[in-house]
Parts: C-alpha cells; sequence; structure tokens
C-alpha cells in the first residue's frame, strides 16, 4: 500500500453444516471472504456441540485451492479426444438443444437424471421439478438407492411412513444399544463419541454389535455377535422367539398398536435357538444373552446401516430388526426406538422433496393420483408422469439397452459406486449424450462425459439438509464459487430455461397459452435458494413432514426437526410417542417373512465371503478426502483382510499381493492378515476407485442382479469370491514431492499397471505422492526411461544404480534432501527412502548407502499406520505406551496425546490395549 500500512484481512466466520456423513455436523468456517482458514466444529449445533471427526477437521484442507476442481464448463467434441472449454451459454445450449431432440424423438422418458444425496434440498427440489414437471420423465433417481433405500421401505412398511422416530439424545438415554450392520466408531464417529461419553460417565448404555467382523465399534461394546454375512433375519428372529418364550413381549402395546402378531408368531415357532444359533455361527449363550439383554430394557436404541441395507433382503433385515422394537413397546419414547444411520449430509432431505422415481414433494408418491394432482396443481402443470421411474441399477440397464438415450449425473461417482463396473462403463459408452454435474475433476465418471458442468460445493453456496435425526440446518455461504462454477440449483434452472427455448426452436407441438420457454420461466422464476425452500416448505403443508413453522431465519438460527408445522415452538423430537403409527389404522406392521440365503451363496470353486465397508479417514470414492495428504496416513490403499489362518493357508504374509476373483471379475491389492476378521470371510473397503487403486474397487465383483425386491437396493455387502497369491514378482516405487502436474501424470498411469496404488503422504516440506506397483515380468527400459521423465527425476542431483538384475534406482536430490525415488525391480528399501524424503531428513550421512539392496542397520524404523491424525501418533508408539504401563484410553492419551482431540482414533487404541 502506498502509506506503508500492511493490509490485514479480516477475519469472518460463516456457520454451516459439515459436507459429509449424515450426522449433520454444525461447522464454522472462519475466512477472509475469498479464502478458507479454518474449520472448527460449531459448539452450539445440537447435532455434534462442536465435536468433529477426522475428516470433519481437515474439511479447510480441502478448500486451501482448487487443485482437482472442475471450474469452468467442458465439452467433448467426441468420447475419444481431451475436453475443452467453452462458455455457459454454449454448454447449456448444447446440453438443451440434445435433450430437446431426444424428447421430441424418442420421448420424455428417453432422458434420465442421477443425483445425489450431497446435494442441497434445493438442488434436489428443482432437478425433481426439472424432470417431472417440465421434461416429463420419472427417471430420476440417487445415489441414495445404494445406501438408504431398504431403511426406506422397512420404516414405510412397518410404520406406514419414511420417518426416522428417535433422536441423537437417545443415545445418551437408552440403557442398551443394538447396532447391526453399522461400524459407527468409523462411520459416524460424533455419533460414537455420545455413546462412549454416556458409557464414561456411569451408567451408560450396554452396547451390542451385530457384525462378522469384530470391527472398532465391536472392539468397544460389551457382546459381540460375529454373525455369517446374510443372517441377519435369522438373528433377530431368534431374538423375538426368545422374547416371546420368556414372556419379554410387551402384550399391551402390541394388542393395541400393531398387526400381525398371529403370523409373526407362528413364523417366530421356526427360529429356536440351537437352529439360529447354527444358521448364524454363533453361540446359543450369545444369542440368549443378546435376548436377556434386550427384553430386559428399560430402553433400546437400535442403529443400523449398510450393513442391513446393501443387501437382496435389505427391507426384510430393516423389518425383522423393527419388529423387536414394536414387539417391546420400544418405540416414541425417551431413549427408545429403531434408529438408521444416514450415509449422505441431505440423503433425507433428497427424499422429502421426492427426488427419487416413486416420490413426490413432501412424501408423496408418483403412484397416488391425489398426490400427482395436487403436486401438479402447486407446480402450476396440467399433469405428471403416472408411472413411477426407474431406480438406479435398472436405468443404468436401460441406458445400455437404448430405451434411455440421455443421462445427466450429478454429484456422484456410479463408474465407482454402483455394482459391475463393467456394465456401468458400458452403459455409459453406449448412451447417446452424457452430462456430469461435477465440483471435482477428474472422477472415474467425467471420463464418460460428452458435457462437463462445474459446481459448487461445499463453503461455495447457502443451502438447506437434513441429517438423520430429522433436523434441517442451513449450510451457509463463506466463499464465492469456484472459477466459473455456480450452486447445483442454479445449473439445473439455467438448463430448464434454456431447454424451453430449445424445444420452442424445434417448432413442434405449442403448449396451451404459453410458449415452452414461457413456460420455463415461469415454473423456475428463482432468483435465490430462498425462494426454492420457500416453495418446497409449501408442498409440506398438512403433511407427516410439516415444516411450515421453519422459515429461512430459523435455519439461520439453527433450524429444528421435523415435524416443525406452523404455529409450533420447536420440532418434535421423537415420533410415535402415542403409539399411532403412519398406516390408513395407525397400527404399526409386524412382518412375518422368512430367512433367505445371500443372493451368492459360497461354493467349492468361490469359497470366501468378501464383505465391504467404509474407513475411519475416508469418504464415499474420494473426490473431496482424497485430496488430503492426511487423510491416507490412516490406510493409504485397498487392502484385503482376512483370517491368519485363511492367509497361512494361502502363503500370504502381511503385505503380499493376492487376487480376488468372483464370477464377474477379478482385483488385486495386498493382503492383510487380521484376526478380527473370521475364517472364510475377507474384507476389502469401498473407497478406491480407478484414480487410486489400478485394480482394488470391489465394484467389480458385485452383483447388479442381486437386488432387494421392494427397495431395489443392491446387494454390495456381499460376493463370493476365490483368492489366490499374485505372481508379480517386480515391484516398484515412486516417492515424489509434489509439484504442478505429477499428480495427474500418476493417475494417468494406473490404467497400465497389473497392481498399482497410488496415495498422498504429508512431508516436512509439502505433500508427497506414493506411487506403488507390481508387475510379472520387468518392462522395457523405455517405460523405466518413461516414468524417470514423467515424475521429473532428473531435475537435480541424481544418485543412481541399475545391474543385470534388472534392478533400476534412482534418487532426486536438492539441498541436500530427497526430493524423489524411483526404485524398480526391488522395493525392499522403498520404505525407508520414501520415509527420508517425507521426513526431511538430510542425506549426508546416508549418501552412499541410497541404493543399498538393504535398509542400513542404524536406519531409524519408521513408525508405521498412524492411528491418530490430529496429533500424528503411530500405532507402534502406542503398543510403545501399552508396555510402558498405559492401560486405558485416558492413559495413552496422557502420554503420547492419542485420542484427546477428535477422538476417532479411541476405539482403535482401546482395541490395541487389549490386543
Amino acid at each position: 500500500m502506498d502509506d506503508g500500512v500492511a493490509a490485514v484481512s479480516i477475519r469472518e466466520e460463516t456457520r454451516s453444516v459439515c459436507p459429509y456423513c449424515g450426522t449433520g455436523c454444525g461447522v464454522i468456517i472462519e475466512h477472509d471472504g475469498e479464502r478458507a482458514l479454518a474449520v472448527r466444529g460449531d459448539p452450539t449445533h445440537p447435532a455434534n456441540f462442536g465435536a468433529l471427526c477426522t475428516k470433519g477437521r481437515t474439511l479447510a484442507a480441502t478448500m486451501a485451492s482448487h487443485e482437482g476442481r472442475l471450474l469452468k464448463p467442458l465439452r467433448r467434441a467426441a468420447r475419444t479426444v481431451a475436453p475443452a472449454a467453452v462458455s455457459w451459454d454454449q454448454a447449456l445450449s448444447e446440453a438443451a438443444a440434445r435433450f430437446a431432440h431426444i424428447i421430441a424423438t424418442h420421448g420424455p422418458e428417453a432422458c434420465a437424471f442421477y443425483v445425489s444425496g450431497q446435494l442441497s434440498t434445493e438442488d434436489y427440489y428443482v432437478v425433481n421439478k426439472l424432470a417431472k414437471g417440465l421434461i416429463g420423465t420419472n427417471h430420476i433417481d440417487t445415489n441414495s438407492r445404494l445406501c438408504m433405500a431398504s431403511a426406506v421401505s422397512g420404516y414405510k412398511a412397518s410404520l406406514g411412513q419414511d420417518s426416522v422416530p428417535g433422536c441423537y439424545e437417545d443415545l445418551e438415554l437408552a440403557d442398551v444399544i443394538l447396532i447391526a450392520g453399522a461400524n459407527p466408531a468409523f462411520a459416524h464417529p460424533v455419533l460414537f463419541r455420545r455413546i462412549e461419553a454416556a458409557r464414561a460417565r456411569g451408567g451408560g448404555p450396554y452396547v451390542i454389535t451385530v457384525d462378522p467382523r469384530r470391527t472398532a465399534t465391536a472392539c468397544a461394546s460389551d457382546l459381540h455377535i460375529a454373525l455369517t454375512p446374510g443372517t441377519d433375519v435369522a438373528l433377530f428372529h431368534g431374538i423375538a422367539h426368545i422374547l416371546m418364550r420368556d414372556g419379554r413381549i410387551d402384550r399391551a402395546y402390541v394388542r393395541a398398536h400393531t398387526e400381525g402378531f398371529e403370523a409373526l408368531r407362528e413364523r417366530l415357532y421356526d427360529y429356536p435357538p440351537n437352529r439360529v444359533a447354527a444358521l448364524c455361527g454363533i453361540s446359543v449363550e450369545d444369542l440368549e444373552r443378546a435376548a436377556a439383554v434386550f427384553g430386559g430394557a428399560r430402553a433400546v436404541t437400535s442403529l443400523w446401516c449398510q450393513g442391513l441395507n446393501q443387501s437382496h433382503r435389505g427391507t426384510d433385515k430393516n423389518r425383522a430388526l423393527i419388529n423387536l422394537h414394536l414387539l417391546t413397546g420400544q418405540i416414541g419414547r425417551p431413549g427408545a426406538g429403531p434408529f438408521s444411520l444416514t450415509g449422505q449430509p441431505n440423503a433425507m432431505g433428497g427424499r422429502e422433496v421426492g427426488g427419487m422415481p416413486q416420490l413426490l414433494p413432501g412424501h408423496r408418491e408418483v403412484s397416488n393420483a391425489a398426490d400427482r394432482e395436487e403436486i401438479a396443481r402447486l407446480w402450476g402443470v396440467p399433469a405428471l408422469n403416472p408411472r413411477p421411474g426407474l431406480t438406479a441399477v435398472p436405468l443404468f440397464s436401460a441406458l445400455a439397452e437404448g430405451r434411455v438415450k440421455a443421462i445427466w449425473i450429478a454429484c456422484t461417482n456410479p463408474v465407482v459406486s454402483l455394482p459391475e463396473t463393467g456394465l456401468v462403463q458400458a452403459a455409459l459408452a453406449a448412451a447417446d449424450y452424457v452430462v456430469v454435474q461435477e465440483a471435482f475433476y477428474p472422477t472415474e465418471t467425467t471420463a464418460f462425459a460428452d458435457l462437463l458442468l462445474p459446481a459448487a460445493t461445499f463453503g461455495e453456496r447457502s443451502a438447506v439438509v437434513t441429517n438423520s435425526e430429522r433436523r434441517l440446518s442451513l449450510m451457509g455461504q463463506a466463499l464465492p464459487p469456484a472459477g466459473q462454477s455456480r450452486p447445483d440449483w442454479q445449473i439445473f434452472r439455467d438448463f430448464a430455461w434454456a431447454l424451453g427455448v430449445a424445444q420452442d426452436a424445434l417448432g413442434g407441438p405449442r403448449l396451451p397459452g404459453e410458449s415452452h420457454a414461457a413456460r420455463a420461466r415461469r415454473l423456475f422464476a428463482y432468483e435465490a435458494p430462498r425462494a426454492v425452500f420457500e416453495e418446497y416448505r409449501a408442498t409440506t403443508k398438512g403433511r407427516d413432514l410439516d415444516i411450515t413453522g421453519l422459515s429461512w431465519e430459523h435455519l439461520a438460527a439453527g433450524g429444528g426437526q421435523w415435524p416443525y408445522p406452523e404455529g409450533a415452538q420447536a420440532g418434535h423430537k421423537r415420533l410415535y410417542c402415542d403409539g399411532i403409527f403412519a398406516t390408513p389404522d395407525g397400527r404399526a406392521r409386524l412382518a412375518a417373512m422368512p430367512h433367505e440365503p445371500l443372493a451368492e451363496p459360497l461354493s467349492a470353486s468361490y469359497p470366501w465371503h468378501l464383505t465391504t465397508g467404509r474407513l475411519r479417514d475416508q469418504w464415499h470414492t474420494m473426490s473431496r478426502t482424497g485430496r488430503v495428504a492426511g487423510l491416507f496416513a490412516h490406510s493409504p490403499e485397498a487392502t484385503l483382510s482376512l483370517n491368519p489362518d485363511d492367509a497361512a493357508r494361502l502363503g500370504l504374509a502381511d503385505g503380499d499381493l493376492v487376487t480376488v476373483t468372483g464370477r464377474r471379475g477379478a482385483l488385486t491389492v495386498p493382503a492383510h492378515p487380521d484376526a478380527d476378521v473370521p475364517v472364510a470371510t475377507v474384507f476389502l473397503p469401498m473407497h478406491f476407485g480407478a484414480r487410486f487403486s489400478a485394480h482394488g474397487a470391489p465394484n467389480v465383483l458385485t452383483e447388479a442382479a442381486a437386488r432387494d425386491p421392494v427397495s431395489q437396493q443392491p446387494e454390495l455387502k456381499h460376493v463370493a469370491v476365490a483368492l489366490s497369491k499374485a505372481s508379480l514378482p517386480w515391484r516398484g516405487r515412486v516417492v515424489r514431492r509434489l509439484e504442478p502436474g505429477l499428480w495427474e501424470a500418476a493417475q494417468g498411469l494406473l490404467p497400465e499397471l497389473e497392481y498399482g496404488a497410488l496415495y498422498r503422504q504429508e512431508s516436512l516440506f509439502g505433500e508427497a505422492l506414493v506411487l506403488r506397483f507390481a508387475r510379472a515380468t520387468r518392462p522395457p527400459d523405455l517405460w523405466i526411461k518413461r516414468l524417470h521423465e514423467m515424475f521429473a527425476l532428473d531435475a537435480g542431483e541424481v544418485v543412481g544404480y541399475e545391474d543385470s538384475r534388472g534392478i533400476v534406482k534412482r534418487i532426486l536430490i536438492r539441498d541436500e534432501r530427497l526430493w524423489g525415488i524411483a526404485v524398480f525391480g526391488d522395493d525392499a528399501t522403498g520404505p525407508w527412502l520414501g520415509d527420508l524424503l517425507v521426513t526431511g531428513t538430510a542425506v549426508g550421512a546416508w549418501r552412499h548407502q541410497l541404493v543399498a539392496p538393504v535398509v542400513p542397520l542404524t536406519a531409524i524404523p519408521a513408525p508405521g499406520r498412524l492411528i491418530c491424525q490430529c496429533r500424528g501418533v503411530s500405532e507402534q508408539t502406542i503398543r510403545d505406551c501399552r508396555e510402558a504401563g498405559a492401560k486405558t484410553v485416558a492413559a495413552v492419551g496422557q502420554v503420547c496425546g492419542a485420542g484427546t482431540e477428535c477422538g476417532s482414533c479411541r476405539p482403535e487404541i482401546a482395541a490395541l490395549l487389549c490386543a
């Protein structure tokens, strides 16, 4: 400045909501109006009271730069060429012309939308109105189909409506918590902290965990029931049988408030303890204990997630668990109720506004004529299509078959997340036209897009979301949208306007009384997200989720739980407190379904159960979390966990490569013997797509046809597989300090590899990339030279080595520190060299040993896997604390600080202390 006074950035604060799971944690973004400076938990928000998990704590790192963001519209002239930048007007005009032509030629149902539980309520509402009200297609589904659909169908069938009956407070008021098919210690850490805190205060809940693996949640539980995959219905029926046998049924509640007891009682006779124990692979004693604890409890809350939902019998599993609450009257009172955990920040909001093929706003149904007429009147359109649209998997099948011609994908990555990856890729390749609307670029799905539209994301827009306990909150806008990106609702609005113009230009049938363009402008006359929210709010009047009492100002002040009707002073914490349910006669429905076997049972050819799930520090397909080096430290790559006895039989040591083969595909990843995994079962994380793993994505194995008949949710949680030790002896590793273009170059290399893993690592001088790979034979010299050039391993002092065995090593040194390493043919010293690079160790003492065949005896061992991300504490450090006498999690925290900040690592620390 001319007067010599330094410019001072003004630090502002904006309240928002974490964009990850459905807990809906309040956050405060500290910023200067242009840059995010920090993100911390909001101590006033009732979902988390200031607590955040590792992912939430690192949100500011995802906002630090525009690296990996889609910043302008891109268009491909052909599928085989790279996309080029175009203006927004060009992009929307082209999309509108293509959709208008397809509608005119093939009809509205040749168009489809596939959206996301990460969209806001306003985004969902506008795209739903665009599809059903303007175009006339009900082919709009969401990735919530993959996580919550069976919970929805279970609630609707048993309780009459898609309504979670409890609230987070119940986690502290229950004296028993049953966790089934969920690992909240990893997937919903803030909620698990509340359970831990209640237990620490004394008299807290007794926790039962039902899971084939001994997860971090199971380790922290009082009783772990390690059932055989797919036997949940039999287990719940077995508990109900014992409750009935022992007189633990609340018969007065059953008589007054339920239907179907006689049929269920007849069914339960078929599930005595001995049979259930044999079916589930558990002991009769554990089954009896679980039933006794559940039946003797004052208040029971059940929590579940994908372990029940992602099944070809997911609805049955949900209903069998809800049965236990109805039989004992454990619903509609403090501490009691069946509570499904939501995986995305607005999966519930998407259902509320009707963003699925069978739904309309306000929990209305496409198949209900009165509901259609009411929404058509509110929207100002003559009528709505009465045929429910296609759900996710059939939608992509229709795309492959040519029945659907154009698809618009928003804020999701179906090439990684849908079952049978090959079928999804074939469907997108066969489509006439693919639009991908996304904040991040590239993703595995953007490779198939004809048109790419940049969307604003967390911190760049104002938006409403609904969390797992029915609480609506406002995500505040702190920063301007990155580059040319726009909020999703605005992109949908602008496309609607352009589509109207394009339909008029075609000169087809005219609308009575107005042009297509005029109708589009009338239906989508929104200037701000508040206007969208207020229109949606009006659709809820008199409905079970009535929010007519929630204004935009209420949301900005902290929001509330629905129902929140006009005139109310607060929302409802719990539902069904009067025992009146959302069915025609007000009675809940008990379900008497049988246990059904897995969609894909084990066989002599495929003798292992493969289960999938989430890691603690990653989320979904890593479009956001994969940009943060610190979040790789806990689990840097896809590994297959298997029982040590199985590993020994296969000759697999920790880190050996194993090929996993199923009926539809195969993958190769490192093996990790783990006593917490039962014999004949293996576990693979679901996050790592082709941008991070050459062949590690589990959905190349899963089956698209294995779907729940009611919810249409696919069985992503289980597939039968065979295992074999991979013969890929030629190993290599590249570690390189990140510079512009290197990460993208490494991602482009992955498809060439028989095994490959790419991840980020924090280092003293910024981030580094790590690329690990293996091949069956030594590659040509030109390939090795290409890697040296790709990673600029000649840009400084170089120490090199090559021998007749084909081993090649190249070390790049700058300022007496390692800047890059590449080892080919033998990776024995790779981890040590990588540690020297990331720690910024001066190479003087090691210069003559950098290309040695073994790690020097005097080298300090690498610290190993990180357990506490907040304080940088490794697994070995925690083991050392244990050996030094620390016997509790609190004692470990006093010694090394682990577990004293966000607390996400506390269950793992507890498990290490008990090992």
